[in-house]
């Protein structure tokens, strides 16, 4: 029977509340199959940083090192400008932890509806890999004659041989692995940022040379964004940059229904690090707090972890019985046009795995 070691970091707003869904539904998947996960919650947030004044223990990724996974919540406060709580926690366990893949799966499930006409449950179902660790949030910069009138703000953007090559290379491996369109689109701004975008095109063209059962596409940034929306459905698998992959990412569960579904991983694929699942959604702290948060992404996004660990049939199970509450229309978060609470959803989903 497989021990599984948790770090929990639930966050901030509604990662409280949604992290709880995830927890209760991989504790009823404990009952089912024979795994045993050991939980360690570790306080670090916004109400962290407002005590201590930093967002996570100076040596957090010392006690964060040992553990198998991360499940993460969320991250953000209204008070705390956005660039100090992304750099303070989560970005620190990205780079801190080479986890050099972030993948977001979007799938237009049943009983959901996307807000594009005409499109059918299956008809999206599409990966994003985002390189997760340098480009654009490399945090390369600074300010010059700060609070003067010639004020000076650079920020650079790191494209590394090394970090490309591995990112594309994973992309191309998950194209062959899924096994459904065969197809990879890489997006860049090559027209437009001609030193690390160019060399990010040179390499993904070199390595397509070792795919050749993977059809491949090149776009750029802009016609990316108007194709997700035109024709979504000709999607397989996309790689792009930090800022880029982040971007297309939020357009991607958008139109397969809502953030609220919308899982993701960042993954240190050598396993030499712990990787850490969340939710792609934020904090929403206007409506933290009031019960009625959508936990789903969370819980897919365990079922993603489950899968890392080794137990991938529990993790099917925990995404057909997510996938069959959706099917049935009964418990449906308000964010899908439904009333349910955050509880009643994870209790629907629990019930509807054991039974």
């Amino acid at each position: 029977m497989g021990i599984y070691k948790i770090a929990v970091i639930r966050g901030d707003g509604i990662g409280t509340e949604v992290i709880e869904e995830g927890i209760k539904v991989m504790s009823a998947a404990q009952e089912k199959f024979p795994f045993q996960i050991e939980y360690t919650e570790f306080p670090w947030g916004s109400d962290y940083y407002f005590k201590h004044g930093k967002m996570m223990d100076s040596n957090g990724l010392d006690a964060l090192s040992g553990f198998d996974a991360i499940f993460f919540g969320a991250v953000g406060h209204p008070d705390i400008q956005d660039h100090v709580t992304l750099n303070g926690l989560l970005l620190p366990m990205r780079r801190g932890f080479d986890q050099y893949v972030c993948q977001r799966p979007s799938v237009l499930l049943p009983g959901v509806e996307s807000p594009l006409s005409g499109k059918k449950p299956g008809d999206i179902d599409m990966v994003v890999i985002r390189e997760n660790t340098e480009g654009e949030y490399a945090n390369v910069g600074g300010f010059q004659y700060k609070g003067f009138p010639d004020e000076v703000a650079i920020q650079t953007s790191v494209f590394t041989r090394r970090g490309i090559e591995r990112v594309v290379r994973y992309a191309f491996e998950l194209s062959r692995t899924r096994n459904k369109k065969k197809k990879l689109a890489s997006i860049t701004k090559s027209n437009a940022q001609g030193y690390g975008m160019v060399l990010w095109d040179e390499i993904f063209d070199s390595i397509a040379v070792e795919y050749p059962d993977i059809e491949t596409e090149s776009l750029l940034v802009d016609a990316a964004c108007m194709n997700f929306i035109r024709r979504p459905e000709s999607f397989d698998v996309v790689v792009a940059s930090n800022l880029f992959g982040d971007v297309l990412t939020d357009i991607a569960a958008i139109i397969t229904g809502s953030m609220g579904l919308a899982p993701s991983a960042n993954i240190n694929p050598e396993r030499k690090f712990p990787s850490v699942f969340e939710p792609v959604h934020g904090s929403a702290p206007d409506i933290a707090g009031k019960g009625i948060s959508n936990p789903m992404a969370t819980i897919f996004s365990a079922a993603m972890m489950l899968r890392h660990l080794g137990e991938s049939e529990a993790a099917n199970e925990i995404e057909s019985a997510t996938e069959n509450i959706l099917r049935l229309g009964e418990t449906i978060p308000g964010d899908l046009g439904g009333s349910a609470s955050t509880e009643d959803i994870g209790d629907a989903i629990v019930s509807s795995l054991l039974n």
